[in-house]
Order: C-alpha cells, then sequence, then structure tokens
C-alpha cells in the first residue's frame, strides 16, 4: 500500500478516466447499485489502477460526528493512528470497514473507521484552532506523522471508499450495495503522470469536501506550494489532491461562494475580461490578482460535493467531456450519457455544461 518512492520515474499514459455523480434533491436514499452501475458501464475508461466512491448520508446515527476512514498498511500504522486519534479526540466508536474478499485485490490494506468529536477543551499544539481548522490539522499530521496510515475521510455524515482496482472491483470489496446515500460519487482512474496506488485512488476527501476528477492538474507544482503557505500538506502524490484543499481554504476558510471559487479554478481569459462591463472586470481581475496561484491549469472535468450539493465543472476550453441529466429529483453528472442511460433510460433533460461554467445542485430545505 505504500507509495512508490520513485513516484517520479513514471511513463505517462494517454489520459482516460470517467467519473459519475448523482444527487437526490430532496434526500432520497439512492442504492449503491446505481452508482456501481454506472461506473462499470465506464469500465474502459480506467486500466484498473484506480477506482472509488464517496456517499453522503450512509451514517445517520453517527451524523453529528465526525467519520475518519482509515487506510492502514499494517499493525504498525493502525496502532500509530489510533493513537493520535485517542489523543486529539474523543473517540465514541470504531470499527472496521466491512469488506469482502475479491479475487483481483489479492494484498488490500487494513480500512476502520472512527466516529470522534472534538474535545470541549483541548490540550494540545491544536488547541487555539477553529473546530474544522482543529480537524484538518490532525488529518495533515496522521499523513505526515504515521508510517503507512492516510485519512481517507474526514468527514461527517459521509465517507469515501476507493483502491487499486476497477470501479466494480472496489465496490465489491467494500460491499458497497449495502449502503443508500443522497449523493454518491464514483471515479474510474486512467493514471496520467503518477502510478496507481491506493492512496492515490480518487475521491480526495478533507472534511465534507470530496472531488473526483478526470484529466490533468498541469499547475499542480504552484497549486501545491501555495496550499503549503496556507497549511495545507499534500503527501498522495496525485494531482487532485490539491484541489480538494482549494475548495476547502477557498470556501469555508476564505468565504468565497462555490460559484466563485468555480471562477478561481477556471477563470475567463484576460481578453473576455477586457470585453466585460467595468464592474465584472474589476470582480475577475481582483480574482486572478488574489488567487493566480489557485488556479488550475491543463484539462479537466471535476465533480465536488459536500453534504448540501453537487457540483461539476470543465476547464475554460471543455477539453474533458462533462453531461448533466435529470430526472424528477435526481440530477446525474457523468463523462458518457450511457453511463447515465444506464441506471437511468428515461430523462427529462440533458445537456453539455459551458466550458469553465460550473453546475451546482442544491438539496431543498
Amino acid at each position: 500500500m505504500k507509495a512508490p518512492e520513485r513516484y517520479h520515474d513514471f511513463q505517462k499514459d494517454i489520459s482516460g478516466c470517467g467519473i459519475f455523480g448523482v444527487i437526490h434533491k430532496k434526500r432520497g436514499l439512492i442504492p449503491g447499485q446505481m452508482p456501481i452501475a454506472a461506473m462499470t458501464c465506464m469500465h474502459d475508461r480506467g486500466n484498473g489502477l484506480g477506482g472509488g466512491f464517496a456517499a453522503y448520508g450512509i451514517y445517520p446515527e453517527h451524523d453529528d460526528k465526525y467519520c475518519f476512514h482509515m487506510m492502514c498498511d499494517g499493525e504498525a500504522a493502525i496502532e500509530g493512528s489510533e493513537k493520535l486519534l485517542r489523543a486529539y479526540f474523543d473517540l465514541h466508536h470504531f470499527e472496521p470497514i466491512p469488506t469482502r474478499r475479491v479475487l483481483s485485490i489479492p494484498r488490500p490494506p487494513r480500512f476502520n473507521r472512527y466516529f470522534v468529536t472534538v474535545p470541549e477543551k483541548p490540550v494540545n499544539e491544536f488547541s487555539e484552532l477553529a473546530e474544522e481548522d482543529y480537524v484538518v490539522a490532525v488529518v495533515m499530521k496522521i499523513n505526515t506523522s504515521v508510517g503507512g496510515a492516510f485519512v481517507v475521510s474526514s468527514g461527517k455524515n459521509m465517507g469515501a471508499f476507493k483502491g487499486v482496482g476497477f470501479p466494480e472491483d472496489i465496490a465489491d470489496f467494500f460491499r458497497l450495495e449495502e449502503y443508500s446515500a443522497y449523493i454518491w460519487t464514483g471515479h474510474n482512474r486512467f493514471p496520467t503522470n503518477t502510478p496507481g496506488w491506493w492512496g492515490g485512488a480518487h475521491p480526495f476527501t478533507i472534511l465534507n469536501w470530496s472531488i473526483v476528477h478526470n484529466g490533468e492538474i498541469s499547475s499542480y507544482g504552484i497549486n501545491r506550494r501555495y496550499l503549503c503557505e496556507h497549511d495545507y500538506l499534500c503527501t498522495m502524490m496525485t494531482d487532485t489532491e490539491v484541489v480538494a484543499y482549494e475548495l476547502d481554504m477557498l470556501i469555508r476558510k476564505h468565504g468565497l461562494s462555490w460559484e466563485m471559487a468555480a471562477k478561481c479554478f477556471a477563470p475567463p481569459f484576460w481578453d473576455e475580461m477586457e470585453r466585460m462591463d467595468a464592474d465584472d472586470r474589476e470582480l475577475y481581475t481582483a480574482l486572478r490578482a488574489t488567487y493566480g496561484p489557485a488556479m488550475l491549469n491543463g484539462p479537466f472535468a471535476i465533480l465536488v460535493a459536500d453534504n448540501t450539493r453537487l457540483m461539476g465543472l470543465n476547464d475554460r476550453i471543455k477539453l474533458r467531456p462533462l453531461l448533466v441529466a435529470e430526472k424528477d429529483d435526481m440530477v446525474f453528472m457523468s463523462s458518457e450519457e450511457s453511463a447515465v442511460r444506464e441506471v437511468c433510460p428515461e430523462l427529462d433533460r440533458v445537456w453539455m455544461p459551458k466550458a469553465g461554467e460550473p453546475v451546482i445542485v442544491d438539496l431543498e430545505g
């Protein structure tokens, strides 16, 4: 499960990847079979080196607690991560994440989940931080100080399930057909610049944020350095990780709207800004000046979720496919229409979002 030591010596392949997301606007629970079937339909968009899912609404009995999904490559990693979790949190419940044996996954890491809350008066180096900043700081500490242990997800009433394999293999391994959620995202990986390994599979998460991505973040270097200045440490050796942390920083910490965060990721071109009216030109000039290091270069289609909404976004010239469809109270986002039709043959509306224009779907109420 350990990250390859010479991960830079990886021969680049042509980018594939498949993404799928579905949200029920009235919080109706969607069985896991739906995202599994959709991702299975896009089997050929991956190469078996990464698959994963994020699900929201799966822990209603613990919805007031942070759920840490932990990936560990052995007993030492489990003991080390548990020691830190007990030191920094009040631990209310923990258990192995249910899995089953899958022939295509011969030597998987071990997965546990821990439901925790921040102590009322913590006594440690993070005690002065606000609650969510405190949780982020502990995630960074585990990922950088406990060998062979990684935090897969750390939000409330949600969880991420990922690993090396095709998405249907990962779903089978984690028994995802036993879960139901009101938001699902899925990913089929075709690694481009980095090798496939368990921690490098999608989704990438922090707190309630999850991100799946098709394409390439060629600005990874400057994005990573920018995040380091704000106490986010990238340890998964995959370009998409920066997007999850930038979302947390821009929206939660800096107070930007989702629409403005999307414009930081995929801002208008300078010549477009010159044709805007004075107010819009001033706004986007300020965004470019303030958040230039957060801009995402390269071809991408991303799906972003938290506990209340789902967003799809393309790069500024739409170099990766992204489709949106509606049926009654459900909204689908996918790399391919075939994947949506596989799970919902009759649709009310289907369209392709414009380049750089986010599609944001909120839960009602």
